[in-house]
């Protein structure tokens, strides 16, 4: 049998209708919802399906929001297989992570929904009190960005935040200093430079008192020994132990999200099936740009779950 890894979406996956279908078709869905519905004590469900796009996106919401669909979906998939799967790694983007630590049982889902709601929280309040902003660079390598960071740090803190793909590297940090840099990667050679929506910026400077404040509720969360290697963000190597997962979650929002390391490094580990379990198709999109010989599939909607 081939190797298989998950991959879980993570803060940008978000859309108005996602996991509707999969809540309306099967019980283990609606179980997740309603479960996540008396944990917060609002109608996270009802904001998923029926809100409007403007309160979905913001990060308190947002961050709950697709883990808790990510589960759902998951959770439909396992019966789908009648609890047979067979999975030698997972990962997630960023916030996924969480996802992908309660897939493979080091944190209950009680526990990480509780989290990534604090985390939401604690980054929209870094982002009000210090304006940052995101950019997308595409087409020039990693040692390129980094030297365009390090001249318009002369405008503020920024730095390389997301690496998404061998060709596209997201910048985060104040908002003169990531313009400043925009124009810099167009001066350089950039194919695209894209300014991101987003709030604040993360995985940056700027989120060191988020992450400062998360890591005094990681501290008190009960974590386990992972089941499942989870190939982390921060590192780009995997993570079994509970030690070295709090560390990895804490310091995961002021340090780059290594996404395309993580996946090369489960590709050079032999994974040769992957399967982007939770709303949208960024990830599949992104493991197409990085080695377009694997196979990927999406699990997003009811017509999309498989035997495995």
């Amino acid at each position: 049998m081939a190797k298989t890894a998950f991959l879980f979406a993570g803060q940008g996956a978000q859309y108005v209708g996602m996991g509707k279908d999969i809540y309306s078709q099967t019980r283990e869905a609606r179980e997740v919802y309603n479960r996540a519905n008396e944990i917060l004590g609002f109608d996270l469900s009802d904001i998923c399906f029926n809100g409007k796009q403007e309160e979905l996106n913001k990060t308190s919401i947002c961050q709950p929001a697709v883990m808790v669909t990510s589960i759902a979906i998951l959770s439909a998939f396992k019966e789908r297989n009648n609890g047979n799967i067979s999975c030698h790694a997972a990962a997630g983007l960023s916030l996924g992570e969480y996802t992908a630590l309660v897939f493979t049982n080091s944190i209950s889902f009680e526990d990480a929904l509780q989290l990534v709601y604090k985390r939401g929280q604690f980054m929209q309040e870094a982002c009000d009190k210090e304006k940052g902003t995101m950019a997308s660079i595409i087409g020039l390598r990693e040692s390129e960005v980094k030297k365009i960071c390090e001249e318009a740090r002369e405008y503020g803190d920024v730095c390389a935040a997301n690496y998404n793909s061998p060709e596209q590297i997201v910048i985060s940090g104040k908002e003169e200093a990531v313009k400043k840099a925009m124009i810099i990667a167009k001066e350089k050679g950039a194919r695209a430079v894209i300014p991101l929506k987003v709030s604040g910026a993360f995985h940056s400077a700027l989120m060191s008192p988020a992450s400062s404040k998360l890591a005094k509720e990681i501290e008190k969360t009960n974590v386990l020994k992972s089941e499942i290697p989870v190939m982390t963000n921060v590192s780009a190597k995997y993570i079994n132990e509970p030690d070295e997962i709090k560390s990895s979650l804490i310091k995961q929002l002021d340090n780059p999200v290594r996404w395309s390391h993580s996946m090369q490094n489960l590709i050079d580990d032999g994974i040769e099936e992957f399967y982007e379990i939770g709303p949208g198709k960024v990830l599949t999109s992104l493991l197409k740009k990085i080695d377009s010989t694997k196979k990927v599939r999406n699990i997003d909607k009811y017509n999309s779950l498989v035997d495995i």
